[in-house]
């Protein structure tokens, strides 16, 4: 394979707007690190606290913009400190916000997480009734056709459905990020080519299913590429010729939230680049673990060339062709 210095996607990127644009929820979280898990009625002190920003696909925008891509997120907040808060917090991470929807009288999204010290696991309670859903009609066909990518997570199914049948229409490739069965489930299958699920999702959807046997049953019903994250083990991918089982990097874990959402936008960026798809999973599964060093979903997100420096250091047996693909594009940037 010729290594390019500049792919024919980086240049048709330079006439869009966007690398990405990100639909889905967004929300101020709250995290405290706790000694243990409270019992009923128990009263603890938090070993660690921090607000940060939230939600998977602004999560996953937050981590384009960190790695040097160029997201926007779309979705909605309300006319609260919060709202305030989120739309800081993403600029802070260099992504678009101006298709962010303020309801000036609702309260924005939020979710509150407590993070086992011994395990870096965590339990989240999340408060989302009080902000309305956005409606195809907030959403402006032409928006999607400056993006490369559109990322969604199937919240607010109509509208998420309307965006990834515009996307379709417009040739705009669609990544969506299942944690959990949607109503609309069916629906969204045809009309999305990169489905990134969870394997909690597997365990709802197709019960006692193999993680070989779920990616081939996920691709035959209609994406181009079927990818299911599988925690400490990884992640595994099928494109309808290969499967991909790409191991984990093994981290001192202080919080997994956001590992997921964090994977997202490294497999959109991944994506961008035109790497490999074993390379693209690589690379997420190793922007997702050094998250994972950091309380939060937002702290540990590395910068592109931490990530390339940890992935070159912890893959020793790393294929030569990919370490000069993943060379090729931090030199790109930084020339940049």
């Amino acid at each position: 394979m010729e290594i390019k210095q500049v792919s024919k996607f980086h240049s048709q990127q330079r006439h869009r707007k966007w690398d990405c644009l990100g639909f889905g929820l967004c929300a101020a979280d709250y995290l405290c690190i706790v000694p243990h898990y409270p019992r009923l009625d128990e009263k603890i002190d938090a070993v660690e606290f921090s607000q940060q920003g939230g939600g998977p696909v602004a999560t996953a925008m937050a981590t384009l913009g960190r790695l040097g891509a160029k997201p926007a997120f779309l979705g909605k907040v309300g006319g609260d400190l919060a709202g305030q808060f989120i739309q800081q917090e993403l600029e802070k991470d260099g992504v678009d916000t101006s298709l962010l929807i303020v309801a000036p009288t609702a309260y924005s999204a939020q979710a509150f997480l407590w993070i086992d010290r011994a395990t870096g696991k965590r339990t989240c309670v999340l408060s989302n009734n009080q902000i309305p859903e956005v409606k195809p009609e907030e959403i402006n066909p032409e928006w999607i056709s400056q993006t490369g990518f559109l990322h969604i997570d199937g919240r607010d199914e109509e509208a998420a459905l309307f965006a990834a049948r515009t996307a379709k229409e417009k040739g705009v490739p669609v990544v969506m990020d299942v944690g959990s069965v949607r109503r609309r489930m069916e629906e969204f299958f045809p009309v999305v080519d990169y489905f990134v699920c969870s394997q909690s999702f597997v365990q709802q959807f197709l019960s006692n299913c193999s993680p070989e046997k779920a990616v081939a049953t996920i691709k035959a019903r209609g994406p181009k590429v079927a990818i299911i994250t599988l925690g400490e083990q990884g992640s595994i991918a099928f494109d309808g010729k290969n499967i991909y089982l790409e191991p984990a990097f093994k981290v001192k874990v202080v919080d997994t939230t956001g590992a997921g959402d964090v994977y997202h936008g490294a497999f959109i960026y991944g994506l961008l680049q035109e790497w490999p798809l074993p390379l693209v999973l690589c690379f997420a599964n190793a922007v997702a673990a050094l998250k994972c060093t950091a309380l939060g979903g937002r702290k540990g997100i590395p910068t592109l060339t931490k990530a390339v420096d940890f992935l070159q250091q912890s893959r020793q047996n790393m294929d030569e062709q990919f370490r000069q693909l993943l060379q090729a594009v931090v030199t790109r940037e930084e020339r940049q």
